[in-house]
């Protein structure tokens, strides 16, 4: 008799069990974007101090170098073409070619119905782009002086806007791509390509001349964070957006 009023307890905590796992896969998937996002966070202010206190700079300067010709530093390693590729990546990167592409994204996503979600694009973008600066001037760190640079800059060295720009950019929206995709090989073909464009921008700056790799590496550090935070937020707006279409 005494076991008798337990069972509907029982049975009430095996349904919150039951439930708990059915929300399992969602649960984990917020919690590994947090982790990415904290651990993002956590990389830029490790490289970001590091970079104060004097370190990495023998670093940064010999991996500048392998990128120069020995006989004369204001040559890049490779064929001219090469070069002028890499100027075309570097483009990718910039403002104006991230502004026309947030603008093109959000006035698609405002002319199929979701409002929202194109207001978030926007507000997103612009408060990533306003992190980036906001982080130069924190740290005023100098562009290098060790190499001529073979594109102009204008703004303080790290982090580096480009590259933390193109992973805020690119990352947000093809993770926004992706979640609404239920192929998981357009899924990661989508993310794999966001990427790419990500690591290709980065990793010109250095080539050019323009960035320490610390710059480069805080800016992919930072700007994968708030990517992360930005799926978060476009995954919450993505049921709202679909109910009201």
């Amino acid at each position: 008799m005494s076991d008798k009023p337990e069972k509907p307890q029982s049975s009430a905590e095996a349904g919150q069990l039951r439930r708990w796992l059915e929300r399992w896969p969602v649960e984990a998937e917020v919690l590994l974007a947090l982790s990415a996002a904290a651990a993002g966070v956590l990389a830029f202010l490790l490289i970001g101090g590091t970079v104060i206190n004097g370190g990495l700079h023998g670093l940064d300067e010999a991996l500048l170098l392998a990128l120069r010709n020995p006989a004369d530093v204001s040559d890049p390693v490779g064929p001219v073409w090469f070069e002028e590729l890499v100027r075309d990546m570097t483009a990718l990167g910039s403002t104006a070619v991230l502004t026309l592409l947030v603008i093109a994204v959000s006035g698609f996503l405002y002319l199929t119905g979701r409002t929202r979600k194109a207001v978030g694009v926007l507000v997103w973008s612009a408060a990533g782009t306003a992190l980036s600066h906001l982080s130069k001037l924190g740290f005023a760190r100098p562009r290098p002086d060790l190499v001529p640079h073979a594109a102009e800059v204008f703004t303080p060295s790290f982090p580096s806007g480009h590259a933390m720009l193109s992973a805020v950019i690119y990352l947000t929206l093809g993770a926004m791509i992706a979640t609404a995709q239920d192929d998981r090989r357009t899924k990661l073909y989508v993310l794999c390509f966001a990427i790419m464009l990500t690591l290709l921008v980065g990793s010109s700056r250095v080539y050019l001349g323009v960035h320490w790799p610390s710059d480069v590496l805080a800016g992919w550090a930072l700007g994968a964070a708030w990517a992360c935070l930005g799926w978060l937020v476009f995954r919450r707006l993505e049921p709202r957006n679909d109910s009201a279409q």
